[in-house]
């Protein structure tokens, strides 16, 4: 097939499921979609080795201050950032995590020691930067996340489960979390078994249920864009934190702060949007309520929060910061949710809520539960 058929064929299934929208979405507001992909993805690549790096350092020393910055391509790697440790982690040790995730060694390794001025706000125990961190919890499903985050992440891991390639899933449902439209990519897979994985996925996926009424019309598309042999850093370039909102709840919810791969917990872009999920969890069991959304923000160098709130079903609420048995500074998030250990590398891989982590879990913590001024709206 030419260059020309192939942009002509794309160019058909683009205007065909154009075509299909405006045939079953009368309000594409009732409508949801997300996206996720593979720990093999260039970008999940570089988010890996990142926390691997991380981990190395707190295995060997728990207060390691970390900031790794990873970007790789084309037959190079780059690993760029500040850590201050007692850790040894040479070249030799770097070049060992390169080799296992990507298959190759660093192309340039640069790492410096923190900022003095970041770390004499973060040695008294105030933040490592200021944001806005934003958690979230929902009863869509057991993971409290999203559904169509919840399905496309399903997906992706039961194909993943027989082809560990560079792949992504997408999935649209509507307003009742039925589906709508599955896309799969996957590289090294042939579009007839994708097919068939989808298919088998939905069939024993609890909340894998097709839309009513869509009869024709419900749509999978698998490898759209034909046959896929060339993928990951052969193909793309990839960098650590640029897949926010599948690390994060998917597009339906807001992100606050950065990315998270490659810092330790001082820095609140990473602990507090921990602590602010483990909070969402906290208050949805709790009230029994749909949904969660908690913001907490921070200046660099303070400990506590210049802003913690809450909004349940809809209601906006102050978090009473003077009944929390603790606080929410980064030393007691570290403390509170295990953090100063080797746990990262396993983020990185399926996206920070959701999979089980101790900041996805009902049970009681110091510091729960928490009370929220009732009721403004």
């Amino acid at each position: 097939m030419t260059l020309e058929q192939k942009i002509q064929k794309a160019n058909s299934l683009k205007q065909e499921i154009n075509d299909i929208n405006a045939k079953i979405i009368t309000d594409m507001q009732l409508f949801r979609t997300a996206e996720c992909v593979t720990p093999k993805h260039p970008d999940k690549v570089c988010d890996r080795i990142s926390d691997a790096i991380l981990d190395l350092c707190l295995s060997q020393d728990p207060m390691s201050r970390v900031a790794v910055e990873t970007m790789g391509g084309h037959g190079k790697l780059y690993i760029l950032g500040e850590i201050t440790t007692k850790a040894i982690i040479g070249n030799h040790a770097i070049n060992a995590i390169c080799k296992r995730i990507a298959g190759q060694d660093a192309s340039e390794i640069k790492l410096v020691q923190q900022s003095p001025e970041i770390a004499q706000g973060v040695d008294t125990g105030g933040a490592g930067d200021q944001g806005i961190m934003v958690g979230y919890a929902c009863n869509d499903n057991e993971e409290m996340i999203p559904q169509e985050l919840y399905l496309a992440r399903s997906l992706c891991k039961h194909i993943y489960k027989k082809h560990q390639q560079d792949g992504k899933t997408q999935v649209t449902i509507d307003q009742y979390g039925n589906l709508v439209t599955i896309v799969a990519s996957f590289c090294h897979v042939a579009k007839q078994e994708l097919e068939e994985l989808v298919k088998e996925w939905a069939t024993i996926t609890p909340g894998a249920t097709w839309s009513s009424g869509l009869g024709e019309n419900r749509k999978i598309f698998c490898n759209p864009a034909g046959d896929w042999d060339q993928g990951g850093f052969e193909a793309d370039t990839g960098l650590t934190g640029r897949k926010l909102a599948v690390d994060n709840y998917g597009p339906g919810v807001p992100i606050g702060g950065g990315a998270f791969s490659g810092k330790d917990a001082t820095k609140v872009d990473r602990s507090a949007a921990y602590m602010a999920r483990r909070i969402a969890v906290d208050l949805l069991e709790r009230n029994k309520a749909k949904e969660v959304i908690v913001k907490l923000a921070y200046s660099i160098g303070i400990a506590e929060p210049v802003m913690a709130v809450a909004e349940i079903d809809g209601y906006r609420t102050q978090i009473n910061l003077e009944k929390l048995d603790g606080d929410l500074s980064p030393r007691n998030i570290i403390e509170s949710l295990e953090l100063d250990k080797p746990i990262y590398e396993k983020t990185a891989e399926w996206g920070h809520f959701g999979n089980g982590f101790k900041w996805d879990e009902k049970r009681e913590l110091r510091g729960f539960p928490v009370e929220v001024d009732w009721p403004t709206k």
